[in-house]
């Protein structure tokens, strides 16, 4: 089965078929650094870091593309509030966005480009765009790009210009000569601090938002690249405004009519409790306060269990279910320990393995591949096989599943005062008292460990030991 993704351009599933042959150039919009990530940042780069896992996979080399906004309004102030410099404040929130990342088992990007260090770049693209006359400058000192001279803005969208100006609430203000018309360079402001402004042809100043985007993606990938992602959130105003800038650009070049990427990928919102995740409300959660909770391998499951594109409800009750079913599957891999078995090697004309290639085929369908997931883990507890288990390790893999010493993973997040060595200690009293045939005592230490949330599992090899679900 040919791998076909859903692209919000098109609105449709698309077969995927990469520019260049064997290679897949993909760029995912990264984050804003003035704060710690939080559950919507989980959720995309958990999502994007499957589409790379898959693609490669399935025989693809990958360079992935994940940006740092390390200059932006909210960066400045927050710098300005702590009494510290941008550069301290971001490379301080850059170590803790990797510590998060690096725990939920998020394979690091091909590059992550800093937007300071394309300021030259963005001044390159914004004079392209001024010479296509599709880049204005104000008298404020701003230069403004001209939404309504670009015959295919909104696309992405879907909405027409007359649509979004009929939505538009702001006033022409600051130079702008529309109210959809949005800034490529801010003039340098009394209250900025100077590392926050480069010279430019336009006087001091510093880059907007979207033509960061515009501008890393064409140095590190190429004018026109293979898949474009992001979340929801994302899809307009930011990606229809790179659209307008890559695009614009070409206008009246060789390049002219090719897009800057051919499938937009757009993952879904994170809801608490079915309500929309924000500060006001109170349930705003960092990625560090949920793992306070919970390992970080229940919180992935917990993300993978819904597809990309579907809304994600966070709870406490749903994070609790996903650590009991993931329990279940290094169970099956405790039980049968798997043979080595590398992911290249998986023989994908295999019922199970097969099953689970055509639901990441259709758009990283990973709620199918995790129900195959499960399927494969009753056959190993039936079979004893370490063949099979070998594969439920090998598919789990390709989501960042399953890679843990399933005892390591069983005996984590106890909620008791006892550690590893009591836990032993009083299963070896249990056997010495079986042995003497004192079953009463065995049953009361059983009784007693259970009561602390440890489950004792007897085997013809010994007794192992898991937290309760």
């Amino acid at each position: 089965m040919t791998l076909r993704i859903y692209n919000t351009l098109s609105r449709a599933l698309e077969p995927f078929a990469s520019l260049e042959p064997g290679h897949v150039r993909m760029y995912v919009c990264g984050m804003t650094v003035y704060d710690f990530c939080h559950l919507g940042h989980a959720r995309a780069m958990v999502a994007f870091d499957v589409v790379q896992r898959w693609l490669q996979a399935s025989g693809w080399r990958v360079t992935y593309v994940r940006n740092i906004t390390d200059i932006d309004d909210k960066i400045i102030q927050r710098a300005l509030k702590n009494g510290e410099t941008i550069r301290s404040l971001t490379d301080r929130m850059i170590a803790a966005l990797h510590q998060d990342a690096d725990a939920l088992g998020i394979e690091r990007p091909t590059h992550e480009p800093r937007a300071m260090d394309y300021v030259p770049q963005m001044l390159g693209l914004i004079g392209q765009l001024e010479r296509q006359g599709l880049a204005y400058p104000s008298p404020n000192g701003d230069v403004n790009y001209a939404v309504r001279k670009f015959p295919g803005y909104g696309k992405l969208s879907g909405k027409s210009l007359d649509e979004l100006r009929a939505g538009e609430r702001v006033a022409v203000a600051d130079g702008k000569q529309d109210p959809l018309d949005f800034v490529l360079w801010k003039s340098a402001k009394a209250d900025e601090p100077a590392e926050a402004q480069w010279q430019s042809p336009y006087g001091l100043g510093r880059p907007g938002w979207h033509i960061e985007c515009s501008a890393m993606s064409c140095a590190l990938l190429g004018e026109s690249f293979d898949i474009h992602g992001g979340g929801a959130d994302l899809q307009f105003p930011h990606h229809e405004n790179e659209i307008a800038q890559s695009e614009g650009a070409k206008i009246g070049t060789p390049q002219q009519g090719q897009a800057m990427a051919r499938y937009w990928m757009h993952n879904g919102f994170v809801r608490v409790d079915n309500e929309k995740m924000s500060k006001s409300l109170g349930n705003f959660f960092t990625i560090r306060e949920v793992l306070e909770k919970y390992d970080a391998q229940t919180v992935r499951f917990f993300i993978l269990r819904a597809h990309y594109r579907s809304p994600l409800n966070y709870s406490d009750a749903h994070l609790d279910d996903a650590r009991s079913a993931l329990k279940r599957l290094y169970t099956a891999l405790q039980a049968t320990p798997p043979a080595p078995m590398a992911p290249q090697t998986v023989d994908w004309t295999e019922g199970h393995a097969a099953r689970f290639k055509a639901a990441m085929d259709e758009d990283f369908g990973t709620p199918e591949a995790v129900a195959v997931l499960f399927d494969l883990a009753s056959e190993v507890n039936k079979t004893g096989s370490a063949r099979l288990a070998a594969l439920l390790k090998a598919l789990g893999g390709c989501l960042g599943l399953l890679q843990e010493d399933p005892a390591a993973f069983l005996q984590s997040g106890a909620r008791t005062a006892l550690d590893g060595g009591a836990i032993e200690t009083l299963i070896a009293q249990r056997a010495a008292a079986k042995a003497a045939k004192n079953y009463a005592e065995a049953d009361r230490i059983r009784q007693e460990l259970l009561a602390q949330g440890i489950v004792l599992k007897d085997s013809p090899t010994g007794t192992t030991w898991e937290v309760a679900a």
